[in-house]
């Protein structure tokens, strides 16, 4: 049973970071000795039922006493100044998993046209899908035409470059658009409810390609847009994660609005909610059309960071803690 820590890249310092991993003894047995020994009892703890019931006793109690509030938000390290209500809304866990903040000044945005910003607060990859490049690494974590499911896309983002967002429980759980542009299609793909705890992604091959999840094709080259080619935004459920609520608001969370095809969106705003606990967003992008941030390629290759990710895929790979709206990656053109 795997149990080596797992560290990441705090962005903005660039010092290594030990993540806590929550439930980390129960998803190293169940993804280490219940998927070997009973793969009925794993594919129902891994089911719909299954992540609606855990979702509930988890995270719809209400908290007993201003004490276990408190304690709670210590634990997640919770920023009470961010959040656009007042501390005494925040009830329940899934209240607080599902908290807004004040995005607009504090996860400020760069102003370019070109630029692609990150859709969520997150742990980030960045990957390609070409087998020539030194950032191939989607077979670790997803079958690529499984991941899009239908044979137009899977085509026109073949070789392309991907990045991968893993939310934690701790983190704010709306993701922002991270282009502007219109939809021109959006689905739903049904599939089960994996863990995305670093050691769970190493034991079961592909988990991303076969969870749940929506896919949203947005196009950047139109008036308006970001200018970077067709983009996929892809969001991943996980363990205990049973909804993801498409609520676009073109200013602020006002008025949120479900997400459909025609729809001009606006970089950096709210487009969904993962309801609740941890979560994963991939983007994927046209071949050439994007050049990721170099301190993110920079930190995956980082030899002092002690990476689960690293140790079980065999090379380098260590994650940047990246916040929403912050820049990802910009046009080549």
């Amino acid at each position: 049973m795997q149990t080596m820590q797992h560290q990441y890249i705090e962005r903005d310092s660039g010092a290594v970071r030990t993540e806590p991993l929550f439930g980390d003894r129960v998803v190293n047995l169940l993804y280490h000795r219940v998927r070997e020994s009973a793969p009925s009892l794993f594919r129902l703890v891994t089911s719909s039922r299954m992540t609606d019931l855990l979702g509930f006793v988890n995270y719809d109690l209400p908290f007993v006493g201003g004490s276990a509030t408190a304690r709670f938000l210590g634990e997640l390290q919770v920023d009470l100044g961010e959040c656009l209500d007042p501390p005494g809304a925040l009830r329940t866990p899934r209240q607080v998993f599902e908290r807004r903040i004040r995005f607009e000044t504090c996860r400020p945005m760069p102003g370019e046209r070109g630029a692609v910003v990150s859709p969520a607060d997150a742990r980030v990859l960045v990957g390609s899908l070409s087998d020539d490049s030194l950032l191939l690494i989607k077979d670790k974590f997803f079958a690529y035409p499984e991941l899009l499911g239908h044979k137009l896309w899977i085509g026109a983002f073949s070789r392309g470059d991907f990045a991968l967002f893993r939310l934690t429980p701790d983190k704010y759980h709306y993701n922002h658009v991270p282009v502007s542009g219109q939809v021109i299609d959006i689905y739903a793909i049904d599939g089960s409810f994996n863990s995305c705890n670093p050691g769970a992604i190493v034991a079961e091959a592909t988990p991303y390609s076969k969870n749940r999840r929506v896919v949203t094709i947005i196009d950047t080259d139109v008036p308006g847009g970001t200018g970077v080619g067709l983009v996929a935004m892809i969001e991943v459920v996980a363990l205990m994660i049973g909804d993801i609520v498409q609520c676009y608001s073109e200013e602020g969370y006002c008025e949120p609005r479900e997400v459909k095809p025609g729809m001009f969106l606006k970089k950096g705003q709210p487009k969904s909610l993962y309801r609740p606990g941890s979560s994963t967003d991939i983007v994927i992008f046209q071949r050439g059309r994007v050049r990721f941030a170099e301190d993110l390629v920079a930190n995956q290759y980082r030899m002092d960071a002690a990476s689960r990710f690293s140790q079980g895929f065999g090379r380098p790979l260590v994650e940047t803690d990246i916040r929403v709206r912050s820049l990802l990656a910009t046009s080549t053109n």
